[in-house]
């Protein structure tokens, strides 16, 4: 996020000097010289930056025609997917990212023909994204930067975290890994030094972060997909082998979706059989309850009474 707050002012047609963008930083980034000039570097392998002398000043600046990306010629089904793919960034509204795509999108949408224009707008008259439910991050645009600013330097940070199982804030010292959105909500993937051991924890509910003057390496190996590969959803738990039979009504309906990528499905004139290698976690017993009485617990015992149970608590409630 620095580098990125950096490589705007190199978009002005002046450029900008060391001070300038020492200058420019939100008040929470490093604002060292020596650590901008380490993000000029990285930059210059990336984008093609001159320096000028100017009245005695060294200035970092763009080449000339640079400034904005090549023309691109964009087919209008493609600018049609950019415009209604535009829903899926609602809960990221407010942040940064919303800023950039937004201004990009108002470019390529004025570059098109009134007629084509007028054609976009129809469509979304009667095509439209539902991201279902979702948490807004608008209100949390300076953590996020933050967060990413301290994943990309690798440092530790303090924080102050709710955690909502126990209705109270605990601090946790943490080594931040990676940032997952999932099911309309941030997660940050870190290691916890108190459980000396990798976490999730939801983005909104941390309430400050620190950041340490310590240093940490990504385990070797260390792969975020993989880390979450075996919740059904987010939450992670004990690997088991599950076996459900669903009715003839509900299988039309879940034979339909990928529900988990280990998921295997048998058919049948009784309806569908599926195995899947899934997380047991309360997300599990959740989502086999949505199927209500169209579904059987198979295997194993211990998962079907656990389900039992749940039901008959809801029915006697």
């Amino acid at each position: 996020m620095r580098q990125w707050h950096v490589l705007r002012r190199l978009e002005a047609s002046r450029g900008a000097t060391l001070q300038d963008l020492v200058d420019g930083l939100p008040a929470d980034f490093s604002r060292h010289a020596r650590t901008l000039r380490r993000d000029l570097e990285a930059l210059e392998l990336l984008f093609p930056i001159v320096t000028e002398r100017v009245n005695g000043q060294t200035r970092w600046r763009l080449m000339d025609g640079f400034r904005r990306v090549p023309p691109l010629s964009f087919s209008a089904t493609e600018v049609m997917a950019l415009v209604l793919g535009r829903e899926l960034l609602q809960p990221l509204a407010g942040t940064q990212v919303e800023v950039a795509v937004d201004s990009a999108l108002a470019k390529i949408t004025s570059a098109l023909p009134p007629p084509g224009l007028d054609f976009v707008r129809r469509m979304q008259e009667y095509f439209s994204v539902g991201l279902g439910p979702h948490k807004a991050y608008g209100q949390h645009r300076q953590l996020l930067e933050r967060l990413g600013r301290v994943i990309a330097e690798r440092r530790t940070v303090q924080m102050r975290y709710y955690l909502a199982s126990r209705q109270r804030v605990a601090r946790r010292e943490v080594d931040p890994y990676h940032l997952w959105f999932a099911t309309g909500a941030l997660y940050l993937i870190a290691y916890c030094h108190l459980r000396r051991d990798v976490r999730m924890f939801a983005v909104e509910r941390i309430r400050s972060l620190t950041v340490t003057a310590h240093a940490f390496q990504l385990p070797l190996g260390f792969d975020a997909e993989a880390y979450v590969e075996d919740a059904l959803v987010v939450m992670r738990g004990n690997l088991i082998e599950v076996e459900l039979a669903f009715d003839r009504p509900t299988a039309a309906w879940a034979r339909d979706r990928i529900w988990h990528p280990s998921q295997r499905l048998v058919h049948g004139r009784d309806g569908l059989r599926m195995a899947l290698r899934v997380a047991d976690t309360g997300e599990l017993t959740g989502w086999i309850l949505s199927f209500g009485r169209g579904v059987r617990v198979i295997r194993p015992v211990a998962l079907r009474e656990r389900v039992r149970r749940e039901a008959l608590a809801l029915a006697r409630r």
